[in-house]
C-alpha cells in the first residue's frame, strides 16, 4: 500500500476493511473472535480492542498455516467451529460465512469447508480440484502442474474447520514447497490422507476480492458502492445517476427518497422517507427528516438535524444544528451550534458566529422567526419566536419574541456627490 496506515485499516465506504469483516462476523454471534497480527500490530490492536476482539501475534510471517496456528492459545478450551477469514478480504457477507458453517455441519461432516470462486483470470491463485463439491486436491499455483493450473476453481483462502481438527492438522503441516511456507490449505490434503473428506462451496469473485494495492482498494470500493446503490434502489429510493452517488457503510435511506447526481455520504447519515437531496451535496453525521430538501451544493456536517419538510439550500453549511419542521435556510448561510425553531426562515448570507477563538457558543432561533439577509448572530444569543431581524444586522444581544431588531446606521443620501467625485477623479487621472 506504500502507507503509514496498516493495510487492513484502509477504509471502504468510510470504515476500515478489517472492521467491515468484524461487523459481518459479529452478526453470527461468535463465542470468540481473534485477529492475528504482525507488523503494525499496535494500529490493529487499537482498532479492534474497543470491540472486545482478542489478538494473537505472528512474530514471523511463515505462511497462512503458521498464522492460524498463532491463534491456538487464544482459542484454548474452545470446542466448536472455527471460521478463518482474511483482513484484506473485506466484503465476505454474513450469509456466505453462515453457508460455510452450515456445510461444515452437514450430514457427511467434512473436515473442512473451503470457499472457492471462479475469477475471470485465475492468475496465481491456488487451485481446487473437486468433484460434486468434494475436494480431491488443493494446490498452490507455484506448485501446480500445467493441467492443474488450467482449472478455474480457485481457493479464496477462507475456511471453516472444527477446532478439534484444526490445530491437530496444523501441527502436521510442513514447509517443503516452493515458497518454504506453512500453507493452511495443506490441512485438507492431510485430512484426505487420513481418509477424511473436505468440501468446497462457491461464491462470486467480487465477494472474495483481496486488497494489496491502492488500485485494488479502489476496485473493492467501487464494487461495494455498486452493490449498495442497487440495494438503495431496490428498497425504494431513486438515484438519478447511480454511479455518481457515494454511500458510507452505515447510510440509511428511506423510501421515495430522490438523490440527484454527485451526492456524497459520510458516516452516520439517516435520510427519512420522501426527502430530496439535490446534486453536489456532501452529508455526514446528519439526520434528515421526512420530505426535507437538501442542496444543491449543500454541506451537512456531524450533528446536523433537519426536521420534517425543512430545507437547506445551495451553498448552505450546517454543523451541530437542529432545524425544526418547515424551517429553511435557502442559500449562502452557515449555521453552527444552533437551534432553529419550526417554520423559521433564515435569509441569504446569515452566519451564526459560534466561535470566539477559544470556545463554541449556541444560537437559538425561535419558531416562525425571520432572519434577514446578510445578518450575523453573535452567540450566545436567542432570537425569540416570531421575531424579525432586519437585513444586514449584527445581533449581539437577545431579541424578544415578535420584536424587530435593526442593527445598522441610518442611510444618508448626498445628491450629485457621485457625479462630482467621478468628474474630479477623471480630471486628476488626465493630469489636469
Amino acid at each position: 500500500m506504500k502507507s503509514d496506515l496498516h493495510k487492513v485499516l484502509h477504509p471502504i465506504a468510510g470504515r476500515p476493511m478489517l472492521l467491515h469483516l468484524a461487523a459481518s462476523v459479529a452478526a453470527l454471534d461468535p463465542a470468540r473472535t481473534v485477529v492475528v497480527t504482525g507488523a503494525g500490530r499496535d494500529q490493529v490492536e487499537a482498532a479492534v480492542s474497543p470491540l472486545g476482539i482478542a489478538t494473537a501475534l505472528q512474530a514471523e510471517q511463515l505462511g497462512t498455516g503458521h498464522a492460524v496456528a498463532q491463534a491456538e492459545a487464544a482459542l484454548a478450551g474452545f470446542d466448536g467451529d472455527v471460521l478463518i477469514l482474511y483482513g484484506d478480504v473485506p466484503l465476505v457477507s454474513s450469509q456466505t460465512m453462515r453457508a460455510m458453517l452450515d456445510r461444515l455441519n452437514a450430514e457427511d461432516a467434512p473436515v473442512a469447508v473451503v470457499l472457492g470462486f471462479r475469477p475471470t483470470d485465475a492468475g496465481a491463485y491456488g487451485r481446487i480440484i473437486a468433484e460434486d463439491g468434494v475436494i480431491a486436491k488443493m494446490v498452490e499455483f507455484k506448485d501446480a502442474t500445467p493441467a492443474e493450473r488450467a482449472v478455474d476453481l480457485c481457493n479464496s483462502g477462507l475456511m471453516a474447520v472444527r477446532s478439534a481438527d484444526l490445530f491437530a492438522l496444523l501441527a502436521r503441516v510442513g514447509n517443503d514447497n516452493a515458497a518454504g511456507e506453512y500453507y493452511l490449505p495443506d490441512i485438507v490434503m492431510l485430512a484426505a490422507a487420513d481418509g477424511r473428506r473436505s468440501a468446497v462451496i462457491e461464491t462470486g469473485a467480487t465477494e472474495v476480492a483481496g486488497v494489496n494495492s491502492r488500485g485494488e482498494l479502489a476496485g473493492v470500493e467501487a464494487a461495494w458502492q455498486q452493490q449498495r446503490r442497487a440495494q438503495a434502489m431496490a428498497d425504494g429510493a431513486t438515484l438519478i445517476a447511480p454511479e455518481t452517488v457515494w454511500f458510507a457503510h452505515d447510510t440509511v435511506i428511506g423510501r421515495d427518497v430522490v438523490i440527484e447526481p454527485n451526492v456524497v455520504f459520510g458516516p452516520g447519515v439517516t435520510v427519512g422517507d420522501g426527502a430530496l437531496l439535490h446534486a453536489f451535496s456532501h452529508i455526514e453525521g446528519a439526520l434528515i427528516g421526512a420530505k426535507a430538501e437538501v442542496g444543491p451544493f449543500a454541506r451537512l456536517r456531524p450533528g446536523a438535524v433537519m426536521g420534517e419538510k425543512s430545507k437547506i439550500g445551495n451553498f448552505v453549511e450546517i454543523k451541530k444544528a437542529v432545524l425544526g419542521a418547515g424551517a429553511k435556510a435557502s442559500h449562502l448561510t452557515y449555521l453552527g451550534d444552533a437551534e432553529v425553531g419550526a417554520g423559521a426562515n433564515i435569509g441569504a448570507g446569515t452566519i451564526t458566529c459560534n466561535y470566539d477563538g477559544f470556545f463554541k457558543y449556541k444560537t437559538i432561533i425561535g419558531e416562525g422567526a425571520f432572519i434577514g439577509s446578510n445578518s450575523a448572530l453573535v452567540a450566545p444569543v436567542t432570537i425569540g419566536a416570531g421575531a424579525i431581524v432586519g437585513a444586514g444586522s449584527v445581533i449581539t444581544a437577545d431579541v424578544e419574541a415578535d420584536a424587530l431588531a435593526l442593527v445598522r446606521p441610518q442611510q444618508v443620501s448626498k445628491p450629485g456627490w457621485a457625479k462630482r467625485f467621478r468628474d474630479a477623479m477623471t480630471a486628476k487621472k488626465a493630469g489636469k
